[in-house]
């Protein structure tokens, strides 16, 4: 596996590959890597010759206040974890590379629509920092396919209208959500809970799938989203959001949408955790919004 820190030898090294006619699979990464990433290599790997992967702790999708400065860094360690799972080519640029003109006068990518809300409504201007810095990679390397986990299912989203909306000649892999065995989505921020919140969190999974399990089962949207509201509180989470959204993450319309998402995310302490569900829904009437 190569270890690339410069634009201008990752630009070459991919630019043999495409001249040999190898189909190259990007996995954007943060780094402190975790099994969910993992699967994103194993992914790229069953369908692309190339994998190339990267690691970058990106400043503009934390908000202020957030944890830019304490987020982990553990890279010997990632480095080492790619390249037993097959990563051919491992990009960890600095700030200063892809940012050479500071932050400050950076071009900012904006996605409408499916970046409000949600997410986008806790986390104000995330989902810019997000779509700027993949916009940045996918422009860098050129990749045929890029996977990304349906854990962050609004990311997902975000970057597959930015491909679309941008004409991207890429294809947008989806690669199901990771737990632990007790449910809980892996993530990298896990680390921060407590003993006793970590014993809690799987709570969060539990509650959500009955929530799904009710809605499939023809109670009202709004119903089942309240009783799984008032249960998250009584659990001792402090909710974020808990909604029902349709396909592409639109407003759920009970006369159109036969299946959708739900989504959710809760506080431990300081720490946030995010999961969604695929529901298939058969009431006729639709609530969208909890909490």
């Amino acid at each position: 596996m190569q270890t690339l820190h410069e634009i201008a030898p990752l630009r070459e090294t991919l630019r043999e590959h495409r001249i040999a006619g190898r189909r190259i699979a990007l996995v954007p990464t943060m780094g402190n890597l975790h099994e969910g990433h993992l699967s994103l290599v194993d992914r790229a790997r069953a369908l692309a010759d190339v994998v190339v992967a990267t690691l970058f702790v990106n400043p503009l999708q934390f908000g202020a206040g957030e944890d830019f400065g304490q987020y982990p860094r553990t890279l010997d360690d990632d480095r080492e974890q790619l390249a037993t799972r097959g990563c051919d080519v491992l990009f960890v640029p600095s700030v200063e590379t892809l940012y050479p003109g500071g932050l400050e006068s950076q071009t900012t990518i904006h996605v409408p629509d499916v970046s409000e809300g949600l997410c986008g409504g806790t986390r104000v201007g995330h989902f810019d920092g997000v779509a700027t810095v993949v916009s940045l990679l996918f422009h860098l390397i050129q990749p045929d396919i890029a996977c990304f986990g349906e854990k962050d299912f609004q990311q997902l989203a975000v970057i597959r209208k930015l491909v679309a909306d941008l004409h991207f000649p890429i294809e947008i892999v989806g690669v199901p959500t990771v737990r632990a065995e007790d449910g809980l989505a892996l993530s990298s921020r896990n680390g921060y809970l407590t003993a006793s919140d970590r014993a809690l969190a799987p709570t969060f999974h539990l509650m959500l799938s009955r929530c799904r399990d009710a809605l499939s089962s023809g109670q009202s949207p709004g119903t089942a989203l309240a009783d799984a509201t008032q249960a998250l509180q009584e659990a001792g989470f402090r909710l974020d959001y808990l909604e029902l959204r349709g396909p592409l993450l639109a407003p759920f319309d009970a006369a159109k949408h036969r299946e959708g998402r739900l989504l959710g995310a809760v506080y431990l302490g300081s720490t946030r955790l995010i999961d969604n569900l695929a529901v298939t829904f058969r009431s006729p009437d639709a609530g969208t919004r909890h909490g």
